[in-house]
Formats: structure tokens, C-alpha cells, sequence
């Protein structure tokens, strides 16, 4: 039996994605075991600043990658969210899982029956410190850092008033019961890839045994909202959201957010595309939005 190194973060949350790919492969592909190897990152050590004033998403699989390429590791398993837009040609993303709730949602302290203005809320991106000021003008935003569990600790400890976390993430936990509200991707346009899992490998190397793990719709997703993303020079420092969603077998729509760093303007925009041509429909949303930003 050949057993598959799975690099993963410490985290909680990141160990049960690592968990996800390994139970496929221990279940549905023959020969193969795995086993999960957890790597603690810059970016999980540093964590009394925000993630774009230490070097942004990068410090989250800088140590993945490098055991990937010196074979400590076999496959990495990210959140697709935090990879960097620039991947290394000889570690490529081999594949995407299907994905999980999109939405971003709102985190109530214990016992709690509503958000009471009383503390701040907390959130880790500026993208989603833009969209709370329209739906919550008169609440605190307060940078919240560290993996889930230690933010709800933080929360339900009287330090933040509400969350705003990633559904996905909650789900994947167990904890869907902490949810006190869903923000639907208008009202709150999530993070490109939120949601997907993506895997990461050697370039040149045989991974056809995770063929059936790999979902098309993800990838076609994945693809659509990197492309806007890669097209404004977007990093975790700029307010920017992209969400897709496949329409019928022909065709996607893509809801993207653009905030203009000169004009302090942003927008939220939607276009409909061809499945077939993800990249294209992401480019173009994203040179559309820039221009109405700049006007």
C-alpha cells in the first residue's frame, strides 16, 4: 500500500479539510493510504497583526510548500481562499474539491438572541469590513486574528460582540449551530474560492487516483473568480470579492466587489459567461468594475 503525505496546518479546521481528502483516499482509492502531516505557519504564529501588514496570504503555505518540495509531503490541502493568486509552476493546484456553503455568516455569543451594538464586531478582511459598514453603519469593526475556535473563545469571552466568519469553515467543524445569520453573497460578496478546498502537488507526478474526488463545477468556479481577482491585482489587502455559480450546463454568472484604492469608490457588479471559457467571464467582470470604480 502506498501511503499520501497530506501537509496540512495545525488548525482545527484545516486538519478536518486534511481529513476530508484522506478519507477519500482511504475509502475509495485501492492500494492507497494516508496520513496527515501538520506543519505550523508563519501566519499561525503572528497573530497580533493584520495579514496584509505581515506579507499577506502567502504566510500561510510558505511551510506547506516547502515540504511539499523536499517530499516531506505528498499533496497539500488548502482552503482556496487563502492561496496566493502567483502559485509555483513545479507545486501546481492539481485539482478542487466540490464546494461547500459559499456565504459568509454572523457569530453570536452564547446565549445571545442578537447582535445588541454593545462590542465590536469582528472580522480578518477589509472585504468584509466594507460591506458590514452598509449593513451595520453604527457598529465597531474590530480585526479579529487566530483559527476559529480561538475567535469564538475570544467572542463568547465578552471581547467582540459578533463574528463574521466563512459558513464553510463552521460547517465543516460541526458548529452550524453557532450561526445566527446567513449573509447572502449580494449583501456580502464572499472571498474568492470561500468555500472550495483546494490540492496542491509535485508538478509531474501521477495524482490520478483523486480523479473522482475533484469536482468540475469547483474548478470551472475556482478559475472564473481567481481570474477576477489576478486581473485588479487583488491581495487580502484590497477590499475584493468574487463569487460564481453555474447557471445550467452552459452557462455561469460571476458577482465580483471592487474597491478603487484612488478614488475610494467601490462597486458590486454581476455578468453571466460561458462555462467553458471560466478565465474569460473573470477578466472581463473585473475590467468592468475597475472602470466604474475609476470613473
Amino acid at each position: 500500500m502506498k501511503i499520501i503525505k497530506i501537509g496540512t496546518r495545525k488548525s482545527s479546521l484545516a486538519c478536518r479539510q486534511a481529513e476530508i481528502v484522506a478519507d477519500y483516499i482511504e475509502n475509495a482509492c485501492e492500494g492507497y493510504g494516508a496520513r496527515l502531516v501538520t506543519l505550523v505557519t508563519t501566519g499561525d504564529k503572528i497573530l497580533d497583526r493584520k495579514l496584509d501588514a505581515i506579507g499577506g496570504k502567502g504566510l500561510f503555505v510558505k511551510e506547506l510548500d516547502i515540504a511539499l518540495r523536499n517530499k516531506v509531503t505528498d499533496l497539500s490541502v488548502h482552503s482556496l481562499k487563502d492561496v496566493p493568486m502567483e502559485v509555483p509552476k513545479d507545486l501546481p493546484m492539481i485539482g478542487f474539491s466540490a464546494r461547500e456553503d459559499v456565504r459568509d455568516v454572523l457569530v453570536l455569543p452564547k446565549g445571545k438572541p442578537g447582535y445588541d451594538y454593545g462590542a465590536p464586531i469582528g472580522c480578518s478582511s477589509n472585504r468584509r469590513a466594507l460591506q458590514l459598514k452598509e449593513l451595520y453603519p453604527d457598529a465597531e469593526v474590530k480585526n479579529i486574528r487566530g483559527n476559529v475556535l480561538t475567535r469564538l473563545e475570544k467572542l463568547d469571552g465578552g471581547e467582540y460582540g459578533a463574528l463574521v466568519l466563512a459558513a464553510a469553515g463552521l460547517k465543516r467543524l460541526g458548529l452550524s449551530g453557532r450561526i445566527s445569520r446567513y449573509f447572502s453573497p449580494e449583501e456580502m460578496v464572499p472571498a474568492a474560492g470561500q468555500g472550495i478546498l483546494c490540492i496542491q502537488g509535485r508538478a509531474g507526478e501521477d495524482n490520478t487516483f483523486l480523479q473522482g474526488f475533484f469536482d468540475e463545477e469547483a474548478r470551472q468556479c475556482a478559475l472564473c473568480e481567481r481570474a477576477f481577482v489576478a486581473y485588479l491585482n487583488g491581495s487580502c489587502a484590497l477590499p475584493i470579492g468574487a463569487c460564481a455559480e453555474i447557471i445550467d450546463e452552459r452557462r455561469m454568472r460571476l458577482l465580483g466587489l471592487y474597491f478603487d484604492e484612488e478614488t475610494k469608490i467601490y462597486r458590486k457588479m454581476g455578468l453571466t459567461g460561458e462555462r467553458k471559457n471560466p478565465e474569460e467571464l473573470g477578466t472581463a467582470l473585473a475590467r468592468e468594475l475597475k472602470r466604474a470604480c475609476s470613473e
